[in-house]
């Protein structure tokens, strides 16, 4: 049995290693961007690009690989990577580091789309919620512990640029030597917002607006954490956190939206991500135990949006669209985080660092007054046509090739 899931856990094996690169990366530039004096509209254009570039490479990442090989092709974007991180070490300058930035999302994207489709090829569809599963352990898992070395090293050096380049180089060793059969040609990315807002207007909608909510904290957060002056440990532990509890909260939430009307269970979300942001910015916690308290619930709330906005585009979608609708709603989500960096960046330089939390709780209360509005539009997709709750990751460390890893697709693999 272990035998079988050899080749996954090599590939697994080198995501591990690229995601710790990323999540290492996305949080060390913040800081040191900040103790280098870089402004706020500076760091907010640093997360604009990187998502650009994500969501660019998601397009035309697939026709660099079916021209060079999967193999081949995922060794040229792990290079670029860790080249661009070393680039950022050497060249200390905001405007550079805004362009290596949209070069890096573009790699990842291109690198992810490699593995997802690589682990999409050997899982069959009895182990496909197994690997599926294990894909996601990794990613959380993999960020979260990048982003922990930050804690144990000093941001002021450059020895934290040089170990992002060496976990980018360490991610090429096992696609490297893996003996495993290439996979088939990468799909092309297409997105239509038409038919997906046809399809379920309040899905369109959510993850637009939650895209901008948690492109704003995943770029910022980093930044209001230095500025309300919790030690470098205290931030790596409270980005960490917020999307622990959020993946937490997916089940309890979803297995809620269930047994009901899954617009409610969204609107009610939305107000909790809100209330606690409100809460940040009105009583302005400095001490490190409120804001870890704090910013987890909010995350507990705003985490689980995106999931519950995708299941019920799907109560609606007829399940062989499942990866069409999905992988759109992604893209949707994709470009919502271009655009939260540059609202968060805008509000922390008007008001003060707690502004970032003001972008936020417009983008949450806005999907709340909009659900409660189609709400009385639409009625809900009767409990007995609906499929069962799955959560879903809603990180810009993703792509569409990762839903072709979800079991619900295994009706579509056997034609």
């Amino acid at each position: 049995m272990f035998a079988a899931y050899r080749p996954i856990l090599s590939l697994l094996r080198g995501t591990a290693f690229l995601l710790a690169a990323s999540g290492l990366h996305g949080l060390l530039l913040p800081l040191r961007g900040q103790l280098e004096g870089f402004s706020t509209a500076s760091l907010g254009l640093m997360g604009t690009a990187w998502a650009g570039g994500f969501v660019t490479g998601c397009f035309f990442a697939p026709r660099l690989v079916r021209r060079a090989g999967h193999v081949r092709a995922f060794g040229a974007f792990a290079a670029s990577g860790a080249i661009v991180a070393l680039l950022t070490g050497l060249i200390i300058d905001e405007y550079v580091w805004i362009l290596l930035r949209a070069f890096t999302g573009f790699t990842m994207a291109g690198a992810f789309m490699v593995i997802e489709s690589w682990l999409n090829e050997k899982a069959t569809n009895e182990n496909r919620g197994t690997v599926f599963g294990l894909y996601m352990m990794v990613t959380y898992a993999s960020i979260m512990g990048g982003q922990m070395i930050v804690a144990g090293g000093d941001v002021r050096s450059d020895s934290l640029f040089m170990i992002t380049g060496i976990l980018f180089c360490l991610s090429l060793i096992p696609t490297a030597v893996s003996t495993a059969s290439h996979p088939k040609a990468l799909q092309d990315v297409k997105l239509d917002v038409k038919g997906l807002y046809a399809n379920s207007p309040v899905s369109a909608v959510a993850c637009l607006l939650v895209g901008i909510a948690n492109g704003a904290w995943g770029t910022l957060g980093a930044v209001y954490g230095a500025r309300i002056g919790i030690s470098t440990a205290e931030i790596a532990l409270m980005m960490s956190l917020v999307v622990v509890a959020g993946a937490a909260m997916q089940l309890p939430a979803g297995r809620l939206s269930d047994k009901t009307d899954r617009r409610f269970v969204l609107a009610g979300a939305a107000f909790g991500a809100a209330l606690f942001a409100l809460a940040i910015f009105l009583f302005e916690p400095r001490s490190a135990i409120f804001v870890l308290i704090f910013t987890a619930a909010y995350g507990a709330f705003a985490y689980t949006l995106y999931s519950i906005a995708v299941a019920h585009a799907n109560d609606h979608a007829r399940s062989e669209d499942f990866v069409k609708v999905s992988g759109g709603l992604l893209l949707l989500y994709g470009f919502g985080t271009m655009i939260g960096p540059l609202l968060g960046a805008a509000l922390m330089g008007w008001v003060r660092p707690e502004g970032l939390f003001l972008a936020t709780a417009f983008a949450h209360l806005s999907l709340a007054a909009y659900t409660l509005l189609r709400i009385s539009r639409r009625a809900p997709v009767p409990i007995e046509d609906r499929d069962a709750f799955k959560t879903q990751p809603a990180d810009r460390s993703v792509t569409p090739e990762a839903l072709r890893l979800d079991p619900r697709r295994k009706a579509e693999t056997n034609g």
